[in-house]
């Protein structure tokens, strides 16, 4: 995918688990709004999301997003909100997101949604990443996922080998 909106979610626990660098690998261009990169730098985020954010990477793209009266975006939070409004402002290929609710208006408005764990099966697939160690990380971490997803993940990229 060519070019991708990012939510806070996946930038939020791939930088906290060591892993962000894989975007630039799976994606040629990333942009978020604004409403996100200041998610990412506030109090509650890890430190190290912080710092990051503090001094993000050249593939990191703040671009920001339209104004928007649609009301299925308004029922969202502001950065899902926001990354949804600048996905449909410049038609990006994919949105990158975990937030359930966002997930849904993302699809509904045609949108492929890769979030966390998608981004890491796919990095995985290409062997870019150790998974089953990743995910030993984002279970250390406050990502809220069901453990039958991170097992049925890991057994399929297992019956794989």
């Amino acid at each position: 995918m060519r070019v991708v909106v990012a939510d806070t979610g996946p930038l939020h626990y791939l930088v906290w688990i060591g892993h962000v660098d894989l975007i630039p690998q799976l994606f040629e261009n990333v942009f978020v709004p604004p409403e996100v990169r200041d998610e990412l730098s506030r109090a509650e985020a890890p430190a190290v999301v912080r710092s990051w954010i503090a001094n993000p990477p050249g593939w990191f793209a703040v671009r920001p997003a339209p104004a928007t009266n649609d009301p299925v975006l308004l029922r969202l939070d502001h950065g899902e909100r926001a990354a949804l409004a600048l996905a449909v402002s410049i038609t990006a290929d994919a949105i990158l997101m975990d937030d359930r609710a966002g997930v849904a208006a993302a699809r509904a408005k045609g949108f492929v949604v890769m979030g966390t764990l998608g981004i890491l099966d796919a990095a995985a697939r290409r062997g870019m990443v150790d998974l089953a160690f990743a995910i030993d990380q984002l279970r250390k971490t406050n990502f809220r996922y069901r453990e039958e997803l991170f097992q049925e993940l890991l057994k399929r990229h297992q019956d794989a080998r």
